[in-house]
């Protein structure tokens, strides 16, 4: 399955990624665990536990729109195991209201 992702900053900072499926979703969730933590997220959760859309959230937002345009290669690997995680075909990140759309 190919992954159609978007991630929106705003309506002018819109980022498209068309990239193949098949990592797992264990590999995806470590991937998210790690930049979740590299990237110091803090999530307010009330029963205190970060679901996956969290950290797919947290992580585009604290890595800003900078790294979603300057290194392309991260870029494609987010979308890809957002994608594995999610497991569908077309995904849009809305960071400015904290969403995730199919």
């Amino acid at each position: 399955m190919q992954h159609h992702l978007i991630v929106s900053f705003s309506k002018d900072q819109e980022f498209e990624y068309k990239v193949p499926g098949g990592a797992s979703a264990e590999d995806a969730r470590k991937w998210f665990e790690r930049e979740f933590e590299l990237l110091e997220c803090d999530v307010a959760t009330p029963t205190g536990k970060v679901l996956a859309v969290d950290r797919i959230l947290s992580v585009a937002k604290y890595a800003g729109a900078s790294r979603f345009s300057d290194q392309l290669a991260w870029a494609e690997q987010f979308a890809r195991y957002a994608g594995s995680i999610l497991g569908r075909e077309l995904i849009r990140v809305d960071v400015e209201n904290y969403l995730i759309g199919y």
